[in-house]
């Protein structure tokens, strides 16, 4: 059935038990809080042939030594599954005897992935990558994924973009974005945000408000959580179109109709270099080179190049992300905090974001760096991410980090502080200097245009507004 996981669910199979004669493959799922919980929930949750030990997380601090809960893992695991963090690997395989190591989180370069798979092998496993057509569901309705080759390529503008263009037509769609379980899991299973308060209720992390805050305002749906069957039939019920917004540089979660995939001029080259971004890359439809009018001719023709050695049967389209920042002329002359977007800048690789090219645009005298000055958590952020000199990450996955970034802008020395983070950080801490924010927005670079595209492809899949299904709201799950 569309929508609905491979397996049966447990419902249609009350009071299963394994066997103790029945051999069980023993798994162990390497995971970052996202991608890994799909993938069990899609493939292993009800294989009574398989049992899955363990998740090691990385990447994101504070996931790890949790439960991935029993409300959400299903009969076979009355006890839920433990999360570890991905340094005890060795450990866990060799105690559990585990026979198969699946890889599964994301913006990784293949040089780290396969030291990982050695390491896997080494002990005896397999090392598995599962694939998009074993791990993508089927929507009732058209998708439209958004993705990427490394994250920071500005997959959000693209996304806001295209929901602008079936709006403005009068389809209505929603936005599901890639998961960002990092609180309570069995709360997270299906989230719905429309409004700010919806924002709060969840007690939103900075990286979560992130990805939805900037949607939410303008009046757009998101969806998220951990179950993504259950998000998928939510979602079916109110949208004609749904829109996937992919994270980091994962491919989408949903079969998808129009796959477009984001490449970022300021990184010509990586669009190749790490896993899964060069999976997007070779499967695109549409290869959309965003931010040029901020990047050098050199890199975007770099970019065709390769594209035309690796994809050439994609459409290529050329996009800017105008940066604007209101009340700018005040920047002239000023030392300047930059706050940017945490994920960009940390394991993303950019050592700068659209925060320190409008403050180089404004005329700043100097971007402050921040690491003298850096409290509690973002020390260890910092040791970790050398390359940040003259930007601060937005990090905020626990009240405390929130905390320590609060005191970090209180304990640096500026003039004033430039907020490049799709979000109004004034709604979660007190910043005491004179604050500026900076916003950009992606709007059409060359002949062939995002908004063709998607004209041809509502002509293509009938979706003129007043034709097809009716909008039916969906209660909020609280």
């Amino acid at each position: 059935m569309q929508g609905q996981f491979r397996n049966c669910p447990d419902e249609a199979m009350p009071g299963r038990k394994v066997e103790p004669s029945m051999k069980r493959t023993k798994i162990l799922i390497m995971g970052a809080a996202g991608r890994d919980f799909h993938n069990f929930q899609v493939c292993f949750r009800d294989d009574l042939t398989a049992e899955v030990v363990a998740f090691t997380a990385a990447q994101i601090p504070g996931i790890e030594n949790r439960i991935f809960p029993p409300e959400l893992s299903g009969s076979l695991y009355p006890r839920g599954i433990p999360i570890f963090p991905e340094e005890r690997l060795a450990e866990i395989v060799r105690g559990q005897k585990v026979q198969k190591v699946i890889f599964a989180y994301s913006d990784v370069p293949h040089e780290v992935v396969m030291h990982k798979a050695s390491l896997a092998l080494s002990l005896g496993a397999d090392f598995v990558l599962l694939g998009p057509d074993r791990t993508m569901l089927r929507s009732k309705v058209p998708v439209i994924s958004v993705c990427a080759v490394r994250t920071g390529c500005g997959k959000s503008g693209i996304t806001e973009r295209v929901w602008e263009i079936l709006q403005g037509r009068g389809i209505r769609s929603v936005v599901i974005r890639h998961p960002m379980p990092y609180c309570d899991l069995n709360r997270m299973k299906v989230e719905r945000f429309a409004t700010m308060e919806d924002l709060d209720r969840y007690a939103c992390t900075v990286e979560e408000r992130e990805e939805y805050e900037h949607l939410v305002v303008k009046g757009i749906t998101v969806y998220a959580g951990v179950d993504y069957g259950a998000i998928l039939r939510a979602a079916e019920k109110e949208a004609r179109v749904i829109l996937w917004d992919g994270g980091n540089n994962d491919f989408s979660f949903y079969r998808s109709d129009l796959e477009i995939v984001v490449l970022d001029p300021h990184r010509p080259g990586h669009e190749s270099l790490y896993h899964p971004g060069e999976v997007n890359y070779l499967r695109a439809k549409v290869l959309v080179i965003n931010k040029v009018d901020t990047a050098t001719p050199e890199a975007v023709g770099r970019l065709l190049a390769s594209i035309s050695t690796a994809n050439p049967g994609a459409k290529v389209l050329q996009t800017a992300s105008r940066i604007y920042v209101e009340g700018g002329e005040k920047i002239k002359g000023k030392r300047v905090l930059v706050v940017e977007d945490g994920p960009t800048v940390t394991h993303g690789g950019m050592p700068y974001g659209a925060g320190a090219l409008a403050a180089r645009q404004c005329g700043a005298a100097e971007l402050v760096d921040p690491r003298p000055f850096a409290r509690g958590s973002l020390q260890a952020v910092f040791e970790a991410y050398p390359h940040l000199n003259q930007t601060l990450p937005a990090q905020g996955y626990f009240p405390e980090q929130l905390k320590d970034l609060e005191g970090t802008i209180r304990a640096t020395p500026c003039d004033l502080v430039l907020v490049a983070t799709p979000i109004d950080l004034s709604r979660l801490i007190q910043i005491p200097q004179p604050v500026l924010r900076v916003s950009y927005r992606v709007e059409d670079w060359g002949k062939t245009t995002l908004k063709q595209v998607i004209e041809d492809f509502i002509q293509e899949k009938n979706l003129e507004a007043g034709s097809g299904r009716l909008n039916v709201p969906v209660q909020r799950r609280r």
